[in-house]
């Protein structure tokens, strides 16, 4: 049996959009004090991106870096995208497992303040995601 690789991309863009959804939707029910929700929305957050990241390493094990096929001014543009993207999206494991850990243990004012580096980061990371896809793959 073998992998078709060149559904990865597309999946791995979805599950970076997906995960970008569910952290504002959680951002937007923890406003609202909806705490029950923004949990359930964190959660699935967690548990899409750690589906990215599997999915991510699985295809760029098998099938390795695709290159930027465009040149002049965007080249430079998806390259600092790129640089700021991996850099970031290493970090949100990290900040992720932290502040998630922080509130299982109801350490809640040591979650909020962690919450609020990891949310931008993480967000910045499923955006970057979803357009870093777009210019790879999709960009004319």
């Amino acid at each position: 049996m073998t992998t078709d690789f060149s559904v990865f991309p597309a999946l791995n863009a979805g599950l970076n959009a997906t995960s970008g959804f569910l952290i504002v939707l959680g951002f937007i029910l923890i406003k609202q004090k909806a705490w029950t929700g923004h949990a359930l929305c964190m959660c699935l957050a967690m548990l899409v991106s750690v589906l990215f990241l599997v999915s991510y390493l699985y295809y760029h094990y098998h099938h390795g870096s695709t290159p930027f096929p465009h040149h002049g001014w965007i080249r430079p543009v998806y390259f600092s995208i790129l640089i700021s993207h991996t850099i970031l999206a290493a970090l949100v494991p990290l900040l992720a497992g932290v502040t998630l850990y922080q509130a299982l243990r109801s350490r809640f004012d040591k979650h909020v303040r962690i919450a609020k580096i990891t949310f931008p980061v993480w967000l910045y990371v499923s955006v970057t995601g979803v357009v870093i896809y777009w210019m790879l793959y999709r960009m004319g």
